[in-house]
């Protein structure tokens, strides 16, 4: 006889934590040295999409790793610095608005990981993508992790010098325009950025204009595309 299902909440909420298990089953099967690759900024309005490749040392992996959406700023910026001070090998790259507006942004997305993992200090034999598509014209094998930033610490340790490196780009470009505030909510579609947008205008080079509220061509793109996937 069955057991009836409980329809009562947990007491306790389980959160899963990266590990470095895929990275170990790697190595046993002589695919080492393995990165993690993610991205940062696919769903705000403004901005670059930025993107991080990072080879752990397993022999030193900083503590606390996760994905950074988990993480508070300080914590992000804790463990950036941890991570370029431990890491075999650590790049990042970058694709700007125009970029995504030429493409879009899962293409501007996958471009830009596949050119971080290109320009690390040492050649992978196997990337481990954030999401659901691995970046094509790699030069290794690849595999894609959905929630690969919960689940895999090169992954996140990747997540999180993204977001750090898009973070202050983003302040430097509210240095710049003050109006905006970029340096509070980073591109993303807050009512203090529609606000400034609608009494200002997009700034040239600086704003998605495929995005939701912009119009490209005529065609006004739907709400989600400018909030997906929000870091």
């Amino acid at each position: 006889m069955a057991r009836a299902r409980s329809d009562s909440p947990p007491l306790f909420e389980i959160i899963e934590r990266p590990d470095f298990s895929f990275e170990t089953k790697a190595m046993a099967e002589g695919l080492w040295p393995v990165a993690g690759m993610d991205e940062a900024g696919r769903g705000p309005l403004a901005g670059p999409v930025v993107a991080a490749a990072v080879v752990l040392d397993p022999a030193n992996i900083p503590e606390g790793l996760d994905d950074s959406k988990r993480l508070n700023h300080l914590q992000r910026e804790a463990l950036f610095l941890k991570i370029l001070g431990s890491a075999l090998g650590v790049s990042m790259a970058s694709i700007s608005a125009e970029g995504i507006d030429g493409s879009n942004i899962l293409k501007a997305s996958l471009e830009a990981m596949r050119r971080a993992l290109v320009g690390l200090p040492v050649q992978p034999k196997l990337a481990l993508a954030d999401g659901r598509d691995v970046p094509p014209g790699l030069p290794c094998a690849a595999r894609a992790l959905i929630k690969g930033d919960q689940r895999s610490q090169s992954i996140a340790a990747a997540s999180i010098v993204a977001k750090v490196m898009r973070d202050r780009m983003m302040c430097g470009c509210g240095s710049h325009h003050g109006h905006y505030g970029f340096e509070v909510h980073m591109g993303y579609a807050t009512v203090r950025h529609r606000t400034a947008i609608e009494a200002h205008g997009p700034v040239a080079r600086l704003h998605r204009v495929s995005f939701s509220p912009f119009r490209l061509g005529g065609t006004e793109l739907a709400e989600e595309d400018s909030m997906a996937a929000l870091d």
